[in-house]
């Protein structure tokens, strides 16, 4: 039995917050279930909303990606069946499960232990982003730590959060993150190589 390192999603960094809550507004993403993208891609419409609250963002990432398949639970109610506290979302495995009651145990979660993902495991992650997202399904992942999008900007959640993944191009060397810790920042294009890197010591939640 494996075990991934608990590093939960606490997410004050970067958020608008609009007394005392964080703003959460509703926005769409694409204009069709899947859109097909040059040069290998395809990417999901998902109905996006920011996380209420500091500690959320595991709920508001499932939340997020499951209206990729025209689920819409509230935030609320992802948060009780993933036992999310303010201490925030346990670990990858709570998310697996909450997304398998909702699809029909379609998730599994897979682990990247090490502090910096090999080739091997980053080779594994853009197969498993293709597959889910070939599915019609998001990837919910738990990440730390800075990472650099493709327009080189910086996101830093060094206490954890989690995000979900909801496209890629490039034959999958690029993903598009949905991300619910800041509506202004929403979503953004990382390469894979940092995103595996983003998740080491954690995991994912994958078909």
């Amino acid at each position: 039995m494996t075990t991934i390192i608990r590093k939960t999603a606490l997410t004050i960094a970067g958020t608008a917050i609009i007394g005392g809550a964080i703003a959460a507004p509703a926005a769409a993403f694409a204009g069709s279930p899947t859109t097909d993208r040059p040069n290998g891609g395809r990417e999901l419409s998902i109905r996006y909303e920011a996380q209420p609250n500091f500690y959320y963002c595991g709920p508001a990432a499932a939340r997020n990606a499951l209206t990729a398949i025209d689920k819409n639970p509230s935030v609320d109610e992802a948060a009780r069946h993933m036992g999310t506290t303010e201490a925030g979302t346990n670990s990858a495995t709570d998310i697996t499960r909450y997304l398998n009651k909702e699809t029909g145990n379609k998730y599994r979660t897979i682990e990247i232990p090490t502090p910096k993902a090999d080739d091997k495991q980053t080779d594994t992650l853009r197969a498993d982003i293709i597959k889910t997202v070939n599915d019609g399904r998001a990837v919910v992942a738990n990440i730390a730590g800075t990472t650099t999008d493709t327009n080189g900007t910086p996101h830093s959640f060094e206490g954890g959060h989690y995000i979900s993944v909801v496209g890629y191009r490039d034959n999958g060397h690029t993903v598009k993150i949905a991300d619910s810790a800041n509506p202004n920042q929403a979503s953004y294009w990382i390469t894979t190589d940092n995103l595996a890197d983003w998740i080491a010591t954690r995991g994912y939640s994958t078909s």
